[in-house]
């Protein structure tokens, strides 16, 4: 599916993999980068940013297997990201060559703070690092996209000559990355039409932006640029990335679907037009949301648009009066539409694995047997629990088992000892890396905080606990409680998460999954420091 220019359509960009897995704490393995690719090929994303290659030996891997997993003939674009630099131009190309349709996308800064305090080089040096660098990716790869990085505060003549380079060089999309989120609508609006009207050959190639939401108007700044020419929009899932993230690509997909009447004209179609704007299967952005969240340990806001708990929700009577009479009176979009039900699963603990399997198959999930073993364990134990178990529930345990977290230490036993008359006692068994079962007992503040004392006395890896939440995943005395965690250790985050119907026991599994991404990490050097990595961005 080679993304070619359409005028009346919008491409849509995903790079949750990329600038999303920037989040601090929210590092994926390369399993759980794979079940994400996947989502997102469902999903009906044009491109995915499955990574920066030459940064780590696992992002090389991760590209590589999306590349021959999810790179299909009939699947999206596979691209990895790659400084203006022939070794990371390179890396990025032999990690794409699985996929049927690769892009290398590279980058340089443009901007004068950028080149006086990053690079220490001059506007002819970029000039002709732009120009050298598209067209040795170009030799390698047909389709290349280039970034001018923080083009936001560049000076528009010198950006409309690197881009006018960049296109004759090779590149078959221009970026236009508001680095660090500091535009407003009319200003990037200008942005890309003064792009149109002064860069002579931009009609061979597609207009992309990329936007950080610092000010909060990374989807604003992006709805306008599309009236102005822009056919291509990056974006991540939940909006997860650099800083206060990138622009959501619920967001802007619901927004050109609710409102498409108003943007057709600008696409060129007549303003009736019902024609979906993109390629997106909108029926797939709440399970892409969930999943997202719960392998990064990235908790969604309640009232976050489009995904939030309280995206649907209605406390006000006269709210629920309307609603109860007509959906329209304050529902612009119904829930269905992005996948979001309310119905419960008729599975009880007498139902058969192969039912199981065909309601997980019936809400988007294909594991494999061993998956599926492990996920109808925790779900017979749950039906012993519940009378009634709804879907969230099962994609609860269903994500919870299928998690890829690096498993070196092993929970075996929890028990606490705590009331309002005695001092929070626990005991916690945990099997080491090397097979040995260690026990060890702590007092703490509260039941939690003891457990995680016990803990922390039988891995003894320093490490800071600077957030804790829990959720319920349903209603209910008896629902299933979901613990996120992050951890600190020197410079870098980890996150873990678990669910439980016992809130303590959860806690403790989300603690030890933080801790074994943290040792993994610490036990596994990468290509490039984790700050330089950190700054890899557009």
């Amino acid at each position: 599916m080679k993304v070619q220019p359409q005028p009346d359509r919008i491409i849509i960009f995903d790079t949750t993999l990329r600038d999303g897995e920037q989040s601090p704490g929210a590092t994926l393995n390369v399993e759980e980068k794979l079940t994400i690719a996947r989502q997102l090929a469902r999903l009906g994303v044009d491109v995915i940013e499955a990574g920066f290659p030459f940064a780590s030996p696992g992002d090389f891997e991760a590209v590589q297997k999306i590349a021959q997993t999810v790179g299909t003939e009939q699947g999206p674009v596979i691209c990895g990201l790659a400084r203006a630099t022939r070794q990371d131009i390179q890396t990025a190309a032999e990690a794409l060559k699985p996929a049927a349709h690769g892009r290398i996308h590279t980058f340089i800064a443009t901007s004068d703070i950028h080149l006086k305090h990053k690079l220490k080089k001059s506007r002819s040096e970029v000039l002709a690092i732009a120009e050298e660098m598209v067209g040795y990716a170009k030799s390698l790869i047909d389709d290349v996209e280039f970034s001018p990085e923080d083009a936001g505060r560049s000076e528009p003549e010198f950006l409309y000559q690197v881009l006018e380079r960049a296109i004759a060089a090779g590149a078959t999309t221009i970026n236009i990355p508001d680095t660090v989120g500091y535009t407003v609508p009319s200003e990037f609006g200008a942005l890309i039409r003064g792009i149109k009207e002064n860069v002579p050959n931009i009609d061979q190639a597609i207009i992309s932006v990329h936007g950080h939401n610092d000010l909060g108007l990374a989807v604003a700044n992006f709805l306008e640029s599309v009236k102005h020419g822009a056919r291509q929009l990056e974006c991540t899932i939940n909006g997860i990335g650099e800083r206060a993230g990138n622009a959501a690509l619920e967001e802007l997909v619901m927004a050109l679907h609710v409102r498409r009447q108003y943007f057709n004209p600008f696409l060129g179609r007549p303003a009736d037009s019902e024609a979906s704007l993109t390629n997106i299967d909108t029926r797939q952005i709440y399970k892409t949301s969930r999943l997202v969240s719960n392998l990064t340990g990235m908790l969604v806001q309640p009232n976050k648009a489009i995904v939030g708990a309280n995206a649907f929700a209605h406390e006000s009577g006269i709210h629920q009066d309307g609603v109860l009479k007509n959906k329209l009176t304050y529902e612009i979009m119904d829930a269905q539409s992005i996948g979001l039900t309310d119905n419960q699963i008729v599975l009880g603990k007498h139902s058969g694995r192969n039912a199981f399997r065909t309601r997980l198959k019936e809400l988007g999930f294909e594991l494999s047997d061993q998956d599926l073993n492990k996920a109808f364990v925790r779900f017979k134990e749950l039906a012993d629990k519940k009378k009634e178990i709804s879907d969230w529930d099962l994609e609860a345990i269903v994500n919870d088992e299928i998690q890829q977290a690096p498993e070196l230490f092993r929970l075996e036993l929890v028990q606490v000892s705590c009331g309002d008359r005695a001092r929070p006692t626990a005991t916690v068994s945990l099997r080491t890396p090397e097979g040995e079962e260690l026990t060890d007992a702590a007092i703490g503040t509260g039941p939690v905080d003891a457990v995680y004392r016990a803990i922390n006395r039988v891995v003894n890896v320093p490490n800071e606990l600077i957030e804790f939440s829990v959720q319920s995943v349903t209603a209910g005395i008896d629902a299933i409680g979901e613990v996120t965690i992050r951890l600190r250790h020197g410079d870098r985050v980890f996150s873990g998460r678990a669910a439980n119907t016992d809130i303590i026991v959860a806690s403790a599994q989300a603690y030890v999954n933080a801790l074994n991404r943290l040792y993994a990490a610490i036990s596994a050097p990468t290509n490039l420091p984790h700050a330089e990595r950190i700054g890899a961005e557009v």
